[in-house]
């Protein structure tokens, strides 16, 4: 069987930190405004944001 590489590991690790972050449960926690913006929104939109600027940083780092 032909084994991974680290890089393709440590995305599908990334994509299974990102599943949880963005389900109800915590999607319900910020309450609030912040300028005029729900604070679910900028928890929303945030979290995604990191998680594409993570996966773009793993992706263009050198396999060790």
């Amino acid at each position: 069987m032909k084994r991974a590489n680290p890089t393709r590991q440590r995305l599908a690790a990334l994509g299974l930190l990102g599943v949880p972050l963005l389900t109800y449960p915590l999607l319900s926690l910020p309450g609030g405004e912040l300028a005029g913006i729900p604070a679910t929104y900028l928890y929303l939109f945030g979290v995604w944001a990191g998680l594409i600027a993570l996966a773009a940083w793993v992706a263009e780092q050198r396999s060790s």
